[in-house]
């Protein structure tokens, strides 16, 4: 019998960490735990797969058959097809290996946008600006992430664009500005690799897979394998997930949160937010996040369904919980869980 190389996260679990990887396996079991009003549909292309794929140079028919199959199924649980010119799907892809690792293949978000659905995205939202923005975000990570354009190239593009416009924020740019750095985005990336930016969101998303399984071999990850004795015959795996959207106005943001404070475990949850962006912008820098407890003043209602699933989590996983949320106009989703880095400090206090 043939083995499943996608998995959807319906169908998994968190004891299945060693085909599914960390981010999977918690991600099946949050579905399980909190249901899919609460966790964004998705698959995982397993760890076997990317072996598959670093032994063959390529991915397999057997795979693309699968994945087809898996995006197939999204769709139709979403009423939204990728690339549709009206209301377009659109996915996010992470690795997502045993173990956290530096020197893997960082987040491609907004996936399955190109210059149709783009217009699609901003009539059946309302808002050209979110689409513009969105369609920015997915070119320049895909340019940094799949095509090795130097961040510093795109950074360069955004300070020029800004200072020509007279922005001082991401966020002052205008639909004009935005489109004007898509195509110097697309520029670079024509320039940088030989290859255009590629409209079509099937092949978007397969060069994307295809970048996250080559990334399991690129030097940084392969040496700091050989420091922490990680097993090359491990391999990571990739999470394909439905996009729910931060960057919708002020009723919608990202953050990270903590179930309790991670510097000294105290028991209430601690972390950063960011209304009106994606979660890149609240990891990145780019924008001063506000602390956890603002989010309690401009969201009450948000806040408490927050921490009373940062609390549910931390029961269930026995540990203190690390998690991604976005909050799309008043509604809440939880995008990752994973137990939390801390000093011992907060271990001690949190096992006592």
């Amino acid at each position: 019998m043939q083995k499943r190389l996608v998995n959807r996260f319906s169908d998994g679990s968190a004891s299945m960490r060693d085909l599914l990887g960390g981010k999977g396996a918690n991600l099946a079991e949050m579905v399980g735990l909190l249901g899919p009003e609460r966790v964004p549909d998705g698959f995982t292309v397993t760890t076997e797969a990317c072996l598959d794929y670093l032994e063959r140079g390529s991915i397999s028919k057997d795979l693309i058959d699968e994945i087809d199959a898996a995006i197939d199924r999204l769709e139709q649980g979403a009423d939204r097809r990728l690339g549709q010119p009206a209301g377009p799907l659109l996915v996010s892809v992470r690795s997502g290996g045993r173990v956290s690792m530096p020197g893997m293949m960082d987040t491609v978000l907004n996936l399955g946008l190109g210059e149709q659905s783009v217009e699609g995205l901003a009539r059946s939202s309302g808002d050209p600006r979110f689409a513009w923005d969105s369609y920015r975000r997915l070119v320049q990570m895909f340019a940094s992430v799949v095509r090795a354009v130097p961040g510093e190239r795109l950074e360069h593009e955004i300070e020029f664009v800004k200072h020509a416009s007279g922005a001082v924020l991401d966020t002052d740019l205008t639909v004009e500005s935005l489109r004007d750095l898509v195509g110097r985005f697309s520029r670079l990336i024509e320039t940088a690799s030989g290859r255009p930016f590629p409209e079509d969101p099937r092949e978007q998303l397969f060069e994307a897979i295809a970048a996250v399984f080559a990334s399991w071999n690129g030097r940084r990850a392969i040496d700091y394998r050989r420091i922490h004795r990680i097993p090359d015959e491990w391999g990571t795996a990739v999470n394909v997930q439905a996009m729910v959207f931060g960057n919708l106005g002020e009723d919608s943001g990202s953050g990270v949160a903590f179930s309790r404070d991670e510097l000294t475990g105290g028991p209430e949850p601690s972390g950063d937010w960011l209304a009106n962006a994606q979660g890149e912008d609240v990891v990145s820098g780019s924008r001063n996040a506000l602390p956890l407890s603002d989010l309690a003043k401009a969201m009450p209602g948000v806040h408490a369904e927050l921490k009373g699933i940062l609390s549910g989590l931390e029961q269930h996983f026995r540990d203190i919980q690390d998690v991604e949320f976005t909050i799309e106009r008043g509604r809440l989703w939880i995008l990752q869980a994973r137990t939390a880095k801390r000093p011992a400090q907060a271990s001690v206090r949190f096992a006592c």
